[in-house]
This record gives structure tokens, C-alpha cells and sequence, in this order.
């Protein structure tokens, strides 16, 4: 194959660079998320406001009777004024037990001011943001809150994003931390439990101590009502509804927040199916968020955007596309099939290359107690060659998947993640 030398190095040039520009913006991040998580140590969150806003609890549930019991009751004990705060369940369309654990428990609380919306074929089932379309509009609360149906928020979670929303009016929204519930469940949960922390520590704290940018998770997060009420909504043709929002959010002129002392624990997927299911659900939707903010690259007015749009770009076209060429480039050239002039280095580029990354994750790791330990560590090297591989073919599905449903005109539809 020596007629394609000149083809195959340029390739892998191409590959080095833009792992290695990624690698560097992750680090310069990373940075950035320690430098904010030693602001955290110094934050005092739990002196009392004097005067405390109305908040509406907003929990989308279909079919959601294994958990649903367990958040509603996490939520009732929330350390908040009861006179401030409203919860409203969005019961849609679910044919399972939801609606008789939510009656049973709105009977053993009388004084808790829980709201159950039930929903049907045609009033509801247009997925998370047509559920919480439907909260929204039956809420009273100044604030909105949203929390997934498998969560488990502490009771300080949010009171901590209040506080943290009062204290700016510049801020549209404040996002809190989510942690993995069954993080020792088997092998896939603890490389979750290890991605969740790197993410949020390193794109999400780094974000916003760097550029003052983070978007909404999807669960564990306040917003200001008469936001949401002047951008219409959520958008139902969004399955990834949470970053959609927060670049409506952006385009207000408000920014978000992140705010690690609020937590949340949550189920993450305990099988591969379901996870690939998920994951590649979060990539075609982020896509679509990414081509309908794209043309705010080239404006003056949201320059201040830029690097979330150059970041994710990045993230799943530029890193995508490299990860998957380097990787069948090694295995082709490990089995003598290719050869290229400029492999001098190879091996020793992606012996850095990984080093830098089990770095990385390792930083994350020593700033959560209890996460940074040899198990941990060694989890972490091993992920680089199982777990992210995965993501790359969850990734390049989602691409996919995107690209074929807006080829063809079909309309997206939302997964709910199946719960266990």
C-alpha cells in the first residue's frame, strides 16, 4: 500500500494535532476547575436569606414507579421554606404504578404542598420537554426547579442553588452537581461515576471560572421562571432539552452558574445497552443544539458563546473524527497493513497522550472525598481503553443518527432511560 504513504501521513498529522489541541484546552480547563473548587472551600452558602423566593419543583416522570417513591420523599425533605416551595410532578402518560405511589404519598403528606399532573396519549408523551412545558405552565413559584425522577437530592441542594442565585441578577440559571447513586453497581457504573466528576469538574467548573460559561445538566438546577416564560418554553424538538436551553439562555445576555455544593445523586444505566441508548441520545441532541446556535460564531453580539460552540465543535466533529482515524491507523499499522514516514514518534506521542489524560482524571478525582484512591487511579487507566472506546462509537451514532433523521426530515424522538 506505498501508493498511499503521502495520504496516511497527513492523516495522522492531522490526528496528533487535533488530539493534542484538545488535550492542552482540557488541561487549561482542568486548571480552571481546581482554581474554582478552591473558591468552594472557602464558600459559607448557609446563612439564611431574609427573604426567601417562591419555588416550583418540576419532576418529569413516564413509567417511572422504581424510583419515583424515593425522589418525591428526597424532595419533601428538602431544607426549604414550606411556604415557599411547591413540587409538581408531571405523571406523563405513564401506564406503570407512578401514579399510585405519587396518591399514596401525597396521603401520608397532607402539608406538603405536591402537585401530581397526570398526562395522557394527547395532553402528554412528547417526551421531557413537553413534560416540563406542561409543569411550568401549572406553576406559581418565582423560581423553577428541575429534578430527573431517579434523583436523590440532599437537603441542602436547593437551598445552596438559591442562595447562589440571589446573590447575581445576572445569573439566568444555577446548576448544582450530580453524583452516581450506584456507582459500585458493576464496572460500567464506576467508569460513569469517574466520567460524570471529570466532566463536571473539568468542563463545567473550568468553564465557568475561566469564561463564566456552564450549561444545564438536565436535573439538579434553578431557573427564573419569567425566563422560561419569555422564550416559550422548552423546545420540544430538542431530546437534549438542557443544553438547548441554556444557549437560549445565553442569547438572553444571562449566564449559568455552577455550584458543586449543591448534589444530587442520581441512577446512572447499569447495562451497555441502555447506556449506548442514552449516550448517543445526549450526541444527536447536542448536535442539533450546535447547528441551530452555529451562526452565533460569526456574531459580535455573542462572542462571549464562542468557546462553548469552538468547544463541543470540537469535541464531536474535530476530536471525533481524529480519535477514530488515529485508533484504525495504530491497528492497521500494528498489523504491518500501512506504513507512514512520520512514525518515529508514534508510540511515544500516545504513551503522552494517555499519561495526560490519566493526569487530568486523576485531578478530578482528589477534588471529590472519597474518589481519589489506587482503585480509582487504576480504573481510570483502564477506562482509556474500554470506556472511551466505547464513547466513540456512541458518539459516531449519535452523529449519525442526527444526520440521517435530518437528511430523511424524520422527527426526533426522546428516550427515556430505563431505570433499574
Amino acid at each position: 500500500m506505498s501508493n498511499g504513504l503521502g495520504f496516511v501521513d497527513y492523516l495522522f498529522l492531522y490526528c496528533m494535532i487535533s488530539i493534542w489541541v484538545m488535550l492542552f484546552v482540557n488541561i487549561v480547563l482542568m486548571i480552571g476547575g481546581y482554581l474554582y473548587y478552591l473558591k468552594t472551600l472557602k464558600m459559607n452558602l448557609d446563612e439564611p436569606l431574609q427573604e426567601y423566593p417562591t419555588v416550583s419543583v418540576l419532576v418529569p416522570a413516564h413509567n417511572e414507579e422504581v424510583v419515583i417513591g424515593q425522589t418525591v420523599n428526597a424532595l419533601i425533605a428538602l431544607d426549604y421554606p414550606r411556604d415557599k416551595l411547591e413540587i409538581i410532578v408531571i405523571n406523563d402518560n405513564s401506564s406503570d404504578r407512578t401514579g399510585e405511589i405519587l396518591a399514596e404519598i401525597q396521603r401520608k403528606n397532607p402539608g406538603v404542598n405536591l402537585i401530581v399532573l397526570t398526562t395522557d396519549k394527547i395532553t402528554g408523551g412528547k417526551g421531557k420537554s413537553g413534560a416540563l412545558n406542561n409543569g411550568y405552565l401549572r406553576s406559581t413559584g418565582e423560581l423553577l426547579a428541575v429534578y430527573d425522577a431517579d434523583n436523590t437530592p440532599e437537603r441542602n441542594a436547593l437551598k445552596y442553588l438559591v442562595h447562589t442565585l440571589s446573590r447575581d441578577d445576572k445569573l439566568g440559571a444555577v446548576i448544582g452537581k450530580f453524583r452516581t447513586r450506584n456507582k459500585t453497581k458493576n464496572m460500567l457504573t464506576k467508569f460513569i461515576n469517574i466520567e460524570t466528576l471529570g466532566f463536571q469538574w473539568m468542563v463545567q467548573a473550568g468553564r465557568w471560572q475561566l469564561f463564566n460559561l456552564c450549561t444545564i445538566p438536565g436535573t439538579n438546577f434553578i431557573v427564573r421562571k419569567k425566563l422560561i416564560e419569555e422564550m416559550g418554553g422548552w423546545d420540544t424538538k430538542a431530546i437534549a432539552e438542557d443544553t438547548e436551553i441554556s444557549f437560549r439562555l445565553y442569547r438572553l445576555g444571562y449566564k449559568i452558574q455552577y455550584m458543586p455544593l449543591s448534589v444530587t445523586w442520581e441512577q446512572e444505566p447499569e447495562t451497555v445497552k441502555v447506556w449506548m441508548k442514552q449516550r448517543s441520545r445526549w450526541v444527536k441532541g447536542n448536535v442539533y443544539v450546535l447547528v441551530k446556535n452555529f451562526k452565533l460564531m460569526f456574531s459580535k453580539e455573542f462572542r462571549h458563546v464562542r468557546f462553548d460552540l469552538l468547544y463541543f465543535s470540537s469535541v464531536y466533529f474535530l476530536f471525533l473524527s481524529s480519535a477514530i482515524i488515529s485508533d484504525v491507523i495504530f491497528i492497521l499499522g500494528a498489523c504491518n497493513l500501512i506504513t507512514y514516514n512520520i512514525a518515529g514518534n508514534t508510540v511515544l506521542l500516545w504513551i503522552l497522550a494517555y499519561l495526560v489524560f490519566v493526569l487530568e482524571m486523576a485531578i478530578a478525582l482528589s477534588m471529590e472525598k472519597g474518589e481519589s484512591n489506587a482503585k480509582n487511579i487504576g480504573l481510570v487507566a483502564l477506562m482509556y481503553f474500554t470506556y472511551c472506546q466505547m464513547w466513540l462509537i456512541v458518539a459516531l451514532k449519535g452523529v449519525w443518527q442526527y444526520i440521517k433523521d435530518s437528511v430523511l426530515g424524520l422527527e426526533a424522538k426522546w428516550y427515556k432511560t430505563e431505570r433499574f
